[in-house]
């Protein structure tokens, strides 16, 4: 058996491929008689933002899934290990491709390990609606000056009596339009380093919040913008952990979207690779199939190769983080732990970006073409390397562990 492979993640898979053909499969086709686009090509509103019917369709497919059982495995007493969670994050993106279905696992604007360590009143007003999809979520850490150096963030939060008073502006914050709760990394401490920050949990229709422009980016799916914040009231109920907590909790929340690369870049990196076998079988040059091209046949073996290592690499990864004490979300990390993060997100990364390339230039003319698979996935390939760290910090990462 495959690392991390287990009943339950069988169990899953079957119930979450049912899901796509009864649940998703008529959601997807309502949505396309919209004519409103797709949902990772989706139509925009006037100001740059997602179209409306088609975020609605992403939020009931999130629902259905949660209602199933099937929306937030990762979080929770019975949470899948991360091994188990690669396995169900690559049958999702094999199968789901581009579509709703994506939506129905829980991404950013859902659950995540950094909020399971929110007290009793803010799991019960926030985490516990997040884990049934009866909201959505926004983190936001990264501002406009700061955003790999995570200790460089310029929005600050002081106490006044039992609350805090926050102030700032954040940028490049996934789902700032529709967010009901935000995620916010603040300074409370200033030159306290890494003990610096503290996360809170904050309504996202609290007096002082203020939802700005849209910022277009190369996915272009009308989803990315900035908050602000003028003398928001936070009840200390609503601090994440502890005060000086947040530098933690924040790479808690970043170390678990570079962990979910391994089964994101494993399941469209066998779609691509399933697409370009297709394409190279039926598609014809001089009379022949472009397969039997040796320079086409080459790619397509490239492409496998990247697949191949890149999953195996992942597995052992992330079996390798759940060995070490406290696992891949503890506070504090084992010292081994960041070298790991940091070689999972590089080595997919840049397999995945490859991959996509090669995928694109098998399909020629077609593969340009605007809102294709390999078009929209060449993009996504190429904003994976800069969002959770860049890949080049990651190798900073990956030589400090090497010379410690």
């Amino acid at each position: 058996m495959h690392l991390g492979m287990s009943e339950r993640v069988e169990r899953y898979r079957e119930r979450f491929a049912a899901f796509l053909a009864d649940e998703v499969a008529p959601l997807e086709e309502d949505l396309a008689r919209a004519d409103v686009g797709t949902p990772f090509n989706p139509r925009l509103d006037e100001a740059g933002r997602m179209h409306p019917a088609v975020w609605e369709a992403r939020r009931e497919a999130q629902r259905r899934s949660a209602a199933a059982g099937l929306y937030a495995p990762h979080v929770g007493p019975d949470a899948f290990t991360r091994p188990e969670m690669q396995h169900v994050e690559e049958f999702v993106y094999r199968h789901a491709g581009l579509g709703l279905g994506l939506a129905a696992l829980a991404w950013t604007e859902g659950p995540n390990a950094a909020i399971e360590h929110a007290g009793a009143e803010a799991r019960e007003r926030w985490v516990e609606p997040l884990e049934r999809a009866e909201i959505t979520a926004a983190f936001a850490n990264t501002e406009p000056s700061a955003g790999t150096d995570v200790l460089a963030i310029t929005t600050r939060a002081r106490r006044e009596g039992t609350d805090w008073i926050l102030d700032g502006h954040k940028a490049w914050i996934t789902n700032a339009h529709f967010c009901d709760v935000i995620q916010v990394t603040a300074v409370t401490e200033p030159g306290a380093g890494t003990r610096s920050l503290t996360m809170f949990l904050v309504d996202a229709t609290a007096p002082g919040v203020t939802r700005g422009r849209d910022i277009p980016t190369m996915l272009d799916d009308g989803l990315t913008g900035e908050l602000h914040f003028d003398g928001v009231r936070i009840p200390a109920e609503h601090v994440v952990g502890e005060p000086g907590d947040g530098f933690a909790l924040a790479m808690t929340w970043i170390n678990w979207r570079r962990l979910i690369r391994g089964g994101m870049c494993a399941g469209w990196g066998s779609w691509l690779l399933e697409r370009a076998v297709d394409r190279a079988r039926t598609r014809t040059s001089g009379g022949r199939p472009i397969a039997e091209l040796q320079v086409i046949a080459h790619m397509l073996a490239d492409i496998d190769a990247d697949v191949y290592s890149a999953r195996a690499a992942s597995l052992q990864i992330q079996a390798d983080l759940e060995a070490l004490p406290g696992g891949p979300y503890a506070i504090p990390l084992d010292p081994a732990a960041p070298r790991l993060l940091s070689l999972i997100k590089v080595i997919n990364d840049e397999g995945f970006f490859r991959v996509a390339d090669r995928a694109m230039q098998i399909h020629g003319g077609t593969g340009l073409r605007r809102g294709s698979p390999e078009e929209k996935l060449f993009r996504v390939a190429r904003n994976l390397r800069i969002p959770a760290g860049t890949d080049e910090i990651q190798r900073n990462a990956i030589a400090r562990g090497l010379l410690r």
